[in-house]
């Protein structure tokens, strides 16, 4: 990508008109009134005389007209402790700024140019779909020639990626299990046993080195892991979904979700180092009223009596909690367990209770089913959510009889179970997987997703392919979720501007039951926040990285005139993840509109 153009003689040169209005404000707070008038005006007349701009064209200039102005006020630059008015005026003024990097002149580009309604890119559905002087239905039909054509492209997009139920995935996996279970000592038996693949969760690097190839990098890495004692571990079935003949580039998304990198070791051994606050993201023990229990929303809690899993997700939520994959003395206990289910029963406001951790599918059948049957004897809840990545880690823990126990607690019209699962990628769908949630739904348990919106998932229609998999093995997409801006997960980071235009040009074009899912940020503390809905966001400023800086607005804001405060989110900068994605041999080109999704 070439970022000689993003420097302050080029944002000059494309917009004089705006740096003449800038030039003559004789303050910062002048030249912020100045500015703003001049972007309204802008606006005005473009809506005035809205034939000169097709319809994306004036969604550009409105919204880019509402971030400047966000932009420019003093009440951003005091939340944000920088101002991008000010900058404006030294540009303006040939005043050396060498703080500004060329990802602060490019967000400042598009944001101009988009106010005028110019600006690159044009989205997948502008290419294909055209305005007609048609009528009735020769209309009809030249639209659906346009959308046969927008298909097509859609179907081309698709055919980057590959689902583990094609025929050459089935055959590579096939081969690797067997692999693996030469290595372990296992059988096909063994294989087939949930508590086989638990017993033989592999955290050793060099039994890994052995199952899989590594690069020098992962070794290194997860070498480091064991030695600072972060919590590691992946499941012999997992193991069967990495590639040996292309390592890291076809089960990249795999390794990304398992195999920790260099630096997320040095910064969690780092962070471990200093409070526990500071790696408790989420802020959960702010809002745990009673142990093992949290409670951010009116009707639901969780509740968590095993903390931890059979394999760890680098990125997880509670890798603050988390001591090792499969760990001793992490089941809570009766004592506590019951004194959790006590405080449910006490707040018959909670009608829905999650059970997570940690997974607690890889509890036994037995104690298992001692809580899940405690909980049903509560006369408020209706609904029982567990939350596991089993599914996808170890499909065969989905037996027969687990089945049976769950389904024996549904009562249609007064109580429901669900499963709540992470399929990340759909490389990860596999026949395993398939009749593990068949098993689930010929009960009546309905099967839900929770994609986690990472680097390594967020290509064009990478995210799109997998939901459209995802409903065909019978899951629901849920909820896609914003990757946390935690301080050791900075490689898995997305810009929220990439969900958005994922959402709006991607997922948009699917059809609806496939693209049921909602995007979400959780907001440490508070809770999820709807991405898709402006009015719960907004931008404040872009610092001289390119980092946009966003205020967060708490769920309860339009119920409650006490609600928490706002929340304050550095995103990474749109200039470092467009080059990111030339790395991996994507065309930065593909993804321009991404600078107009605020």
């Amino acid at each position: 990508m070439d970022r000689s153009r993003f420097s302050p003689e080029y944002l000059k040169m494309t917009n004089p008109l705006f740096f003449a209005e800038a030039q003559r404000a004789r303050s910062v707070d002048s030249l912020r009134e100045r500015l703003s008038e001049l972007v309204s005006r802008i606006e005005f007349d473009s809506f005035h005389d809205y034939t000169r701009f097709d319809e994306g064209s004036i969604e550009r200039v409105r919204d880019c007209a509402t971030a400047m102005r966000s932009i420019l006020r003093k009440r951003s630059d005091d939340l944000t402790g920088f101002s991008v008015a000010k900058a404006i005026r030294d540009i303006s003024r040939n005043r050396p700024r060498p703080d500004l990097s060329p990802g602060f002149y490019a967000e400042l580009l598009h944001i101009i140019l988009g106010i005028q309604g110019r600006g690159p890119g044009r989205t997948i559905i502008d290419l294909h779909l055209n305005s007609s002087h048609l009528s009735g239905r020769e209309a009809a039909r030249e639209r659906s020639a346009q959308l046969d054509l927008l298909w097509k492209d859609v179907e081309r997009r698709f055919a980057r990626y590959s689902s583990g139920l094609e025929p050459s995935a089935k055959k590579r996996r096939a081969a690797r299990r067997d692999g693996i279970l030469e290595i372990l000592g296992g059988s096909r038996t063994d294989w087939e046993d949930w508590r086989w693949h638990v017993r033989n969760v592999v955290k050793d690097v060099d039994l890994l080195g052995r199952l899989v190839t590594l690069s020098e990098a992962e070794k290194e890495a997860v070498a480091a892991a064991r030695r600072r004692r972060l919590p590691f571990g992946i499941t012999p079935y997992y193991l069967s979904l990495m590639d040996n003949d292309d390592p890291g580039v076809r089960d990249a998304s795999i390794r990304a979700q398992v195999i920790p990198s260099l630096e997320y070791v040095e910064k969690m051994s780092e962070m471990r180092g200093r409070d526990s606050s500071c790696l408790d993201f989420m802020r959960e023990e702010d809002t745990s009223p009673c142990e093992l229990i949290t409670r951010r929303y009116p009707a639901i809690c969780i509740l968590k009596p095993f903390n931890t899993c059979p394999q760890i997700c680098v990125y997880c939520q509670r890798n603050w909690e988390i001591n090792d994959a499969m760990a001793k003395g992490a089941y809570a206990g009766e004592r506590k367990i019951d004194a959790a289910l006590r405080w449910i029963e006490e707040h018959p406001a909670v009608h829905e209770v999650l059970v997570t951790g940690g997974d607690p599918l890889a509890m036994t059948d037995d104690v298992l089913g001692r809580i899940l049957k405690k909980i049903s004897r509560i006369e408020s809840i209706e609904r029982i959510r567990i939350g596991s990545r089993t599914p996808v880690t170890i499909p065969m823990r989905i037996t027969e009889a687990l089945v049976d126990l769950l389904a024996s607690l549904r009562k249609p019209g007064r109580r429901e179970i669900v499963l709540v699962t992470h399929i990340q990628h759909s490389s990860e769908i596999t026949e395993d997987v398939v009749h593990a949630v068949a098993r689930l739904r010929d009960r009546g348990i309905a099967v839900y997703n929770q994609l986690v919106f990472t680097f390594y998932a967020s290509r064009r229609f990478e995210a799109a392919f997998l939901r459209r998999n995802l409903r065909l093995a019978g899951i629901d997409p849920y909820y896609t979720f914003n990757t946390k801006g935690k301080e050791e997960t900075a490689a898995y980071r997305v810009p929220i501007a990439r969900l958005l235009q994922e959402q709006k040009e991607e997922a948009r074009l699917l059809p609806g039951m496939e693209r049921t899912d909602e995007a979400v940020f959780n907001i440490p503390g508070l809770g999820k926040n709807y991405i898709r809905a402006r009015q719960h966001r907004e931008i404040l400023s872009v610092l001289p990285d390119g980092s946009r800086i966003y205020e967060f607005h708490p769920w309860e804001k339009n119920i409650s005139n006490s609600r928490p405060a706002s929340y304050i989110f550095q995103d990474i900068p749109i200039i470092e993840y467009l080059e990111r994605l030339e790395t991996v041999v994507e065309d930065p080109g593909d993804y321009e509109t991404i600078w107009y999704y605020f």
